[in-house]
């Protein structure tokens, strides 16, 4: 929950120190892999205040290496802010004065919620390799028992960026009664060939390593670091663009001259393997395993269309289940999710004559460009939010 006393050296629009929560559920949850979890708990923190009506309630739903830990701080000596800090607070585009905020930490993660790095309850040892594949099926599904326990009937507005925007969308179409707004940036109606074959290059990476063990090395007294050092370095090429590289390292060597040799020499290297270090020590390889895959299996098609239509109707069908505003947001660098893919989903959405607003945000800064204060992104986010909900259909662009 939310602490308002603020540590000194904080933005005073920070929502200061926050503490998580964790919520067990006891009911059976049935996976779309047709395994059954007997029982799961989910990582939550809050923001702001829910008023008397529930009804100003927004949750946001994170990306591949996010977590539950979205804004604030831990602590008064913690240094580091949540990773979208930059948006969620008082008066920023996710205004904490006017909105109930909540982010969850998906199941299958490893930042607490049920994951292959918690306790199996029938083995009493971590999950491991044992735990099942999940679907952004399945993480909606869980963020509606969520939604059942926190009280809220319907949601003012569901937010993510890439992976969260895909579970925003999937809400839109499989429970589209529960919320009024839908924020999809930086993110697209499905993967593409290209895409999934930069995951399963990752996965090998992890796959491949000695340390694996077939993803029992805890049992092992090992740790697949390695792996996920590559996997984490071939991700991050594919979050930021080639002028950012330009700009920020060219073909500068670290030592001032060429060593003749495999080790680090260009900065470039050097920057990788530092985000590639980091990673391995916050992140759990089978963790980074089955959420690659929940990308690859995302298809929010796949439940209400025929086989044989093509893509473009499949999505136009799918969409007009939808009854919320959509604010569709791209970034004009972004390449792994190109602003074609979310165009996509505006045109779906237009052909069905639903309220659609999109804005293409030119930013240097890539896939990565969701995660910045950008003015014109924030300001469309903080306008999209705070305008009055209209029931009628209509499409703009902003």
């Amino acid at each position: 929950m939310e602490n308002l006393t603020t540590p000194p050296y904080l933005d005073p629009n920070s929502v200061g120190i926050v503490t998580p929560q964790i919520l067990h559920f006891d009911e059976p949850l049935q996976l779309e892999c047709q395994r059954i979890l007997p029982s799961f708990d989910l990582v939550i923190e809050t923001y702001g205040q829910l008023n008397a009506e529930r009804s100003n309630a927004i949750l946001i739903c994170h990306a591949l290496s996010g977590s539950h830990h979205a804004a604030g701080y831990h602590s008064a000596t913690d240094e580091k802010a949540g990773w979208w800090d930059a948006l969620i607070g008082k008066d920023k585009a996710i205004d904490t004065n006017e909105f109930f905020v909540v982010c969850l930490n998906n199941i299958g993660s490893c930042h607490g919620s049920t994951g292959p790095t918690t306790i199996n309850p029938d083995t009493g040892e971590p999950w491991g390799a044992d735990f099942p594949l999940i679907t952004i099926k399945d993480w909606v599904k869980t963020q509606v028992i969520l939604s059942d326990r926190l009280g809220i009937t319907k949601w003012h507005a569901i937010i993510g960026g890439s992976m969260g925007g895909m579970q925003a969308l999937q809400w839109s179409v499989d429970y589209p009664e529960r919320l009024s707004k839908a924020v999809i940036i930086a993110s697209t109606p499905k993967l593409s060939a290209q895409n999934i074959a930069f995951n399963e290059v990752a996965r090998q990476s992890i796959l491949s390593d000695p340390d694996f063990h077939e993803g029992w090395y805890v049992k092992h007294g090992t740790y697949p670091r390695r792996g996920l050092v590559l996997a984490r370095m071939v991700g991050h090429i594919t979050y930021i663009t080639e002028d950012a590289m330009k700009a920020k390292f060219g073909r500068d060597l670290k030592s001032g001259k060429f060593m003749y040799g495999y080790d680090v020499e260009f900065q470039v290297e050097s920057y990788l393997r530092y985000q590639g270090e980091r990673f391995s020590k916050n992140f759990d390889a089978n963790t980074y395993l089955l959420m690659t895959k929940a990308l690859d299996y995302f298809d929010p098609t796949r439940d209400y269309t025929t086989d044989n239509l093509d893509e473009k109707t499949a999505l136009e069908q799918t969409l007009a289940r939808t009854q919320c505003q959509f604010l569709i947001v791209s970034f004009t660098t972004d390449w792994r999710f190109s602003p074609e893919r979310s165009i996509e989903i505006v045109d779906a959405l237009i052909a069905n004559g639903k309220d659609v607003s999109f804005i293409n945000v030119d930013a240097p800064h890539g896939h990565d460009s969701f995660l910045f204060d950008i003015p014109r992104y924030a300001n469309a986010v903080k306008g999209f939010l705070s305008a009055p909900i209209r029931h009628s259909s209509k499409t703009s662009s902003a």
